[in-house]
């Protein structure tokens, strides 16, 4: 005698194995200054007091902050206590947790039905509809980065303009230092200096 098949069953099945993501997302960007012309001159790269140390992943970030400077006419100090600006560069980079990837392959079940059972009787049963789900997808890790610059005046230490940006990707492959980094300073100085205040997204 065949079984019964349980709909419900099979529908849990499908839903819990077509969670899907983008690979990377959009970054969200916030910047704040004091509305006042700001001279391109020379910078210098630091950490933020005690938020990061200088280590091969700090310099792809700092890197990258250079890059998009020296993009809006800024230039790097050779001799870094004479520069006109400080550049503190702060990043994270957070595993928030998993998610599940749409599998590749799914299997459906027709609207048929079909009967089993003796010549005393015999148990019906009709699956209504299609009912698909999948089989495999891949777990992924989710990774939260965020990149924190300030500039700040070399004279008085006085902060001029400030930015954070923040995205996520799912998976390692997609959450590189180098990849991560230069997306988020590309967006971060976006427009550059930007509207105060104001959060943008960035895809």
């Amino acid at each position: 005698m065949f079984k019964p098949i349980s709909l419900a069953l099979v529908a849990a099945m499908g839903l819990a194995g077509c969670t899907t993501t983008a690979r990377t997302g959009p970054i969200d960007v916030t910047r704040y200054h004091l509305g006042q012309p700001m001279e391109r001159t020379s910078v210098s790269f630091e950490p933020m007091s005690g938020a990061v140390q200088v280590n091969p992943e700090y310099q792809t970030y700092a890197d990258a902050v250079q890059t998009e400077l020296e993009r809006l006419g800024y230039v790097r100090a050779t001799n870094g206590t004479e520069s006109g600006y400080i550049a503190g560069i702060s990043f994270t980079r957070t595993s928030k947790g998993f998610v599940k990837d749409r599998p590749p392959v799914t299997i459906g079940l027709g609207g048929g039905s079909f009967s089993g059972g003796g010549r005393r009787g015999g148990t019906g049963v009709g699956v209504g509809g299609d009912v698909a789900f999948g089989i495999g997808g891949k777990t992924r890790e989710v990774f939260t980065g965020e990149l924190w610059v300030q500039l700040r005046r070399r004279a008085n230490n006085s902060v001029i303009w400030e930015g954070r940006a923040q995205t996520q990707a799912v998976g390692i492959e997609n959450a590189q230092p180098g990849q991560t980094a230069a997306r988020l300073a590309s967006a971060l100085f976006k427009d550059f200096p930007g509207e105060s205040g104001v959060t943008i997204t960035v895809k």
